[in-house]
């Protein structure tokens, strides 16, 4: 109910209100004849004659499901596929910066000059300055991984890399995953497998993710890794490889055996069944 209330205020409020007059029998304010007549018109006079019935609430609360079902649609579109327009960065006032650096440099493949301060890091920069805030700001001491981005193909904790040292590199975040509505496998993976539950951490899981298939491709080992001497090239990411990889990107919400399962099958390309842990 907690969740409706944040998402759905106007329908969560209206059903608490609703609860209320049923138990004191009060009639409708203004207000609230005009919010019923929006939700639910053809419902709205039999109220008025003869009061709220049992069958009114529980069609008012399938009205708040269905929308808090959309909005999270959309936020899991927004999170994923979403590409910010990134042509239009607005000048800073003289005065407003010190140190400035020109920089110059790809962002998700596009070509972007900015002024920033010679000490702002890379996840300021793009939250503030060019205004792609997929890259989430969690400890901001790089002990969390939210803030993961690809660098030059390599993964980055990008609030502890200043972004005067991105000068001529090729910045990839969450948003320059897809092409156009078309995800990127692991986003499609994650999808699948439900690698998400609040969706902070989840642009940085991508981009980690993302970057460690190519680290696997090309055969550098962890600490996991059985035979250092024997890899030459390409890695199969186990479940051990996986999480021993992942483990600098935080998850508080506990997604780690999904986020496990989406990787596995984004490597594999073979559908990976979900293994359900019941406690007990």
């Amino acid at each position: 109910m907690l969740v409706i209330i944040e998402r759905q205020p106007t329908i969560a409020f209206f059903s608490f209100q609703l609860i209320n007059m049923k138990q004191k029998r009060t009639a409708l304010s203004p207000e609230e004849q005009k919010l019923f007549g929006d939700l639910m018109p053809e419902e709205l006079e039999e109220v008025l004659d003869s009061g709220l019935h049992r069958r009114h609430f529980l069609k008012l609360m399938s009205l708040a499901t269905a929308g808090l079902l959309a909005s999270h649609l959309i936020g899991a579109e927004q999170l994923f596929a979403r590409a910010a327009d990134i042509d239009d960065i607005q000048d800073l006032i003289p005065g407003a910066i010190e140190n400035g650096v020109n920089l110059s440099f790809n962002v998700n493949s596009k070509a972007t000059k900015v002024l920033v301060d010679s000490r702002m890091t890379l996840l300021d920069t793009l939250r503030e300055r060019i205004g792609l805030t997929g890259s989430k700001k969690g400890c901001d001491h790089g002990q969390c991984g939210a803030c993961t981005v690809i660098v030059d193909g390599n993964r980055v904790l990008s609030c502890l890399t200043l972004a005067a040292t991105c000068e001529g590199k090729s910045v990839i975040t969450i948003e320059g995953l897809a092409k156009g509505n078309e995800l990127n496998p692991m986003q499609a993976a994650f999808l699948k497998h439900d690698g998400f539950q609040c969706g902070y951490c989840t642009p940085g899981q991508i981009c980690s993710a993302v970057a460690l298939m190519k680290e696997a491709k090309e055969g550098q080992a962890s600490f996991v890794t059985k035979d250092i001497r024997a890899q030459q090239q390409g890695i199969l990411l186990t479940d051990e490889e996986i999480s021993e990889r992942m483990s600098g990107n935080i998850c508080r919400c506990g997604a780690y055996p999904n986020i496990v399962a989406a990787i596995k099958e984004a490597q594999t390309g073979k559908s990976v069944e979900q293994n359900w842990l019941f406690v007990g």
